[in-house]
């Protein structure tokens, strides 16, 4: 690399300026202390673990996202986290797994990919998420969804915002009803997911099936709307086995407790939707910006996580891009007030500095050969230093 090239960074690699910065850590502080006032402890997993660890049960999926090295204190293979969900679910798993029946917790923080997950995204994002482990009712899902609404409410963001909600064992099911080969399973929830209508139809008949599983894997892809959408997979579906039925029952009561918790919220029932289909093992959501095709947050449940930890445990949550966020945010307009201070050795001076700088002021020195734009200057009036407006630039 060159001297001129020495600044580039990698390819979906960013960084944030200081503007950028200051946003992000103000919905740091915010989301946190939002988080934890519904309850939810703040934990902070490791950047780098044990890969076998990371990979652990349902995050196998993750292993192609997921920079290696070998840790040269062991000789064993470490991963640079992308997601920090496992992580989470291996604490309370095992670390606070005898705290409480059901424990919250949330967590911020980098992590990385080897690949952008999808265009435009960056590679090295800021991870935001809440779990709730030990709950296996759809109580929690709902709690998970009113809290990732409530912090993209908080951070000002999403002016509005869609959900997008769906159920694994939808198609779980109907694909074991079916008896669909692995592969043949793989190759039908890949047209699904792209909603190709032609390619769907050309699989099934491919793939011979019993008419009523033919049927039902057929009308799967038509079955997204409004609330009523549940209706109508109960007569398309109506041969579908008990698992199927469960889903089913499932999102009504999401649907019902949503309708009275969050009412303004446009919400549309996806039963093709299978986001995270090899990690999670039942409701799946996503909020979405008005006019974007990207999750701005998405989440859903992971039941028997912990299992490879020694404590199988049903949990549900969701996570967000924070660094996107925070660039999202309108630019402040408002510049904060900036006191310049004549570089100069003065005991009264500094403790007026210091006093000022506890208070939350900005108080910058005008270093000797400097020329800094201030809104305020601290000058010596009768022999005590006071604040004063300039609107002018000083120099020491």
């Amino acid at each position: 690399m060159t001297i001129k090239e020495s600044w580039l960074l990698p390819e979906g690699i960013d960084e944030l300026m200081p503007e950028e910065a200051s946003q992000l850590e103000i919905l740091h502080r915010s989301l946190v202390d939002r988080m934890r006032s519904w309850g939810y402890q703040l934990v902070v997993p490791p950047l780098v673990e044990y890969l076998d660890s990371l990979l652990t049960g349902t995050a196998k999926t993750l292993d192609i996202q997921t920079f290696k090295l070998t840790d040269q204190m062991s000789g064993r293979m470490l991963g640079i986290r992308a997601d920090m969900t496992p992580q989470v679910a291996r604490i309370a798993a095992h670390k606070l797994r005898h705290q409480s029946e059901i424990l919250r917790l949330c967590y911020i923080g980098s992590v990385l990919h080897t690949l952008p997950e999808g265009q435009g995204k960056s590679r090295n994002p800021i991870q935001l998420g809440a779990e709730i482990y030990g709950h296996a009712g759809p109580e929690s899902d709902v709690e998970s969804i009113e809290l990732m609404v409530d912090l993209l409410n908080v951070t000002g963001a999403v002016s509005t915002i869609a959900l997008d909600i769906g159920h694994v064992g939808i198609y779980r099911g109907l694909a074991a009803y079916a008896g669909l080969t692995e592969f043949q399973e793989q190759a039908l929830f890949s047209a699904l997911q792209r909603k190709a209508a032609a390619e769907i139809e050309a699989l099934l008949v491919e793939y011979q099936l019993d008419s009523d599983a033919e049927k039902m894997l057929q009308i799967l892809a038509e079955l997204n709307g409004d609330r009523a959408v549940l209706q109508t997979a109960r007569q398309h579906l109506q041969k579908a086995p008990a698992s199927v039925q469960q889903a089913l029952d499932t999102l009504e009561q999401i649907a019902e407790a949503l309708a009275q918790r969050l009412p303004s919220l446009a919400i549309n029932f996806d039963l093709a939707e299978l986001r995270g289909y090899h990690y999670h093992t039942g409701v799946v959501f996503a909020a979405y910006k008005q006019g974007s095709a990207q999750a701005v947050a998405a989440g859903g449940r992971y039941d028997d996580i912990g299992e490879e930890f020694g404590h199988a445990q049903p949990a549900t949550g969701f996570s967000m891009d924070l660094k996107k966020l925070a660039t999202q945010l309108p630019a402040t307009k408002a510049q904060p007030d900036v006191i310049g201070v004549t570089w100069q050795d003065d005991a009264d001076l500094q403790k007026l500095v210091e006093s000022l700088r506890q208070a939350g002021k900005v108080v910058v020195y005008q270093l000797p050969g400097s020329e800094v734009a201030t809104t305020h200057t601290l000058v010596k009036q009768d022999g005590h230093w006071e604040v004063a407006e300039t609107g002018t630039q000083t120099r020491g």
